[in-house]
């Protein structure tokens, strides 16, 4: 956890800081995240922080896909940085890393780095999304 964080802090701060759309991120926390995966839906839950530089890229990708899936998936966001209890539990090395758990909450893939919302979609369709 410690070398992310010191990854994270560098770079910001030898870049400027990007405007954020995180406003609308579907955030979680443990509660959410098990509510998620007992809901019998397909999830995808990205580990990220709001000041990293890919996972801003990603923020309005993850909402956008919160709006248009709503009932359908859950794609959920935590933020590391202000909940560091998850990602040790998910085992999350860097960030972001997305989870992906089938409609039974067993996990079934994980990647890390970005991840466009294509690529979310096909994952989510794969583990039986309608």
């Amino acid at each position: 956890m410690f070398f992310i964080r010191s990854v994270v802090v560098a770079v910001s701060l030898l870049l400027l800081p990007v405007l954020s759309h995180a406003a609308g991120l579907p955030s979680a926390n443990e509660a959410g995240i098990k509510a998620a995966l007992s809901s019998g839906r397909p999830s995808v839950v990205d580990f990220g922080a709001r000041s990293c530089i890919p996972c801003k890229k990603m923020a309005p990708i993850l909402e956008e896909l919160n709006r248009e899936l709503n009932g359908k998936a859950n794609v959920l966001f935590n933020d590391v940085w202000k909940d560091e209890t998850l990602a040790p539990k998910y085992r999350v090395q860097m960030i972001p890393t997305q989870i992906f758990f089938n409609a039974k909450g067993k996990e079934v893939k994980r990647h890390m780095g970005y991840m466009d919302k294509s690529e979310i979609l096909k994952e989510l369709k794969a583990l039986g999304m309608k």
